[in-house]
């Protein structure tokens, strides 16, 4: 029995073994940031050491499958741009790749955030939140989003936003709005000083923008 049961936990760790180093057999280290202790500085693609915090299993499964562009004018701004934009894109891997990448990603956290209300909006208060959205705080300067009758606008410097509800995790989006340097040191976001309701609030409509709902 004992020898059994050791053949199966050897046979276990073997097995994780070989999953957590998919991401190094291919290649995502090469242009992410896996390890909270690597600098920013280095990386050509956003930072992937707590995917397991901001992205939904099911939707990076899909992206890893069929990848699409997430922002516009491509992650590194400034002298680096126009090198940037020669980057080859996005690869694409098979079904049994995308769930085994998915699975080491979603391992991937830094924070433990709080959770959220997961209540919908109502119409009156989610065209207020989308009021405050484009104007007082002027997410859609860098962000693209769609309006309340479906279509897409916005900047493009930025994120997409056009499938956060999708894409993100609705407690990652609350800690980002919160507290932006927790998951990247320097960057453009601006530090949002929100009371507790507006950012709750920000974050439901945040999550109600799906691609489903394009028009």
């Amino acid at each position: 029995m004992k020898t059994w049961a050791t053949l199966i936990l050897s046979g276990l760790l073997l097995s994780t073994h070989a999953s957590a180093g998919v991401l190094d057999e291919k290649g995502c280290g090469s242009c992410h940031r896996l390890n909270a202790e690597e600098t920013e500085n280095s990386f050509t693609a956003p930072a992937l050491h707590y995917a397991g915090n901001k992205f939904q299993a099911e939707w990076l499964k899909q992206f890893l499958k069929n990848p699409e562009v997430i922002r516009p004018a491509g992650f590194i701004t400034g002298p680096e741009f126009l090198q940037a934009k020669n980057l080859p894109p996005h690869p694409s891997f098979t079904e049994e790749d995308a769930n085994a990448l998915t699975e080491n990603l979603m391992g991937l956290k830094i924070s433990e955030p709080a959770a959220v209300a997961s209540e919908p909006l109502s119409k009156g208060l989610r065209a207020k939140i989308k009021y405050q959205f484009e104007r007082t705080f002027g997410c859609i300067s860098c962000h693209q989003s769609l309006n309340l009758a479906g279509k897409i606008r916005g900047g493009i410097s930025g994120p997409s936003l056009v499938n956060a509800g999708n894409r993100l995790q609705a407690d990652w989006i609350a800690d980002w709005l919160k507290s932006p340097g927790t998951y990247k040191v320097k960057g453009r976001m601006p530090r949002y000083k929100m009371d507790p309701t507006t950012l709750d609030q920000f974050t439901r409509f945040l999550m109600t923008l799906k691609k489903e709902n394009i028009k």
